[in-house]
């Protein structure tokens, strides 16, 4: 089973990494960056202002980098018949989702994590704050890893599924970024709690419901 698992995280890491024609991680960091640039330029060049809302601005960026690759997560698998072969092989849904979780996150979670450091620096983040930032992205990143693709498998199949996908992620999303943004206020230790908590139960939904999306998109 661990020579299965192991098997398909590769696969998939390397998919979601390298991308082809969809830029792969490069282009969520890229999109990632290009917000932390502009940002100033639309709120002028207040320092305390940029300071008091640069972080939640690298939240929502982080949000919208993840939906990028979403029509890559689940979709072209079900059209290439991979699920039939997996099936085929006693490779369950679940256990694919769950590597396909796990992959989704590594491909956009710790690459964000590292293009924060720069982004601090154009927005004017003080060191204190980019500490929680990014203790907020570890924690609540695997909970939009684990949303994106369980979304991706929910509308895999439909037509326009890529921007519903879209649409769907980003209010179900919400209280992510209001427990990871709130961390920052004056005493919002618990947000990290609490986004670290609503990334568990994403967590542990995720292979149930993406899998049992998967079937009946199968079927």
């Amino acid at each position: 089973m661990s020579g299965r698992f192991s098997a398909l995280l590769r696969r998939d890491v390397a998919r979601l990494l390298l991308g082809g024609r969809g830029g792969g991680a490069l282009l969520p960091i890229l999109f990632f960056l290009s917000v932390a640039m502009l940002y100033p330029f639309a709120v002028g060049p207040d320092a305390r202002l940029l300071a008091r809302t640069g972080g939640g601005v690298i939240w929502v960026a982080a949000l919208l980098a993840a939906i990028l690759p979403l029509d890559r997560l689940v979709e072209p698998d079900i059209e290439q018949g991979m699920f039939d072969q997996w099936a085929l092989r006693g490779i369950s849904e679940e256990m694919v989702i769950t590597v396909r979780v796990l992959a989704h996150w590594l491909s956009f979670g710790p690459p964000l994590m590292l293009a924060a450091l720069p982004a601090s620096a154009l927005l004017g983040i003080d060191a204190e704050t980019l500490r929680i930032v990014e203790i907020g992205l570890l924690a609540g990143t695997p909970g939009l890893a684990a949303l994106g693709v369980t979304v991706a498998a929910l509308t895999a199949g439909l037509r326009g599924g890529a921007a519903l996908s879209g649409l769907l992620v980003i209010p179900m999303a919400v209280p992510l970024l209001i427990f990871g943004a709130g961390s920052l206020s004056l005493g919002g230790e618990s947000g990290l709690a609490l986004t670290a908590a609503a990334s568990l139960v994403l967590l542990a939904i995720a292979p149930f419901a993406g899998g049992a999306a998967v079937r009946a998109a199968r079927g």
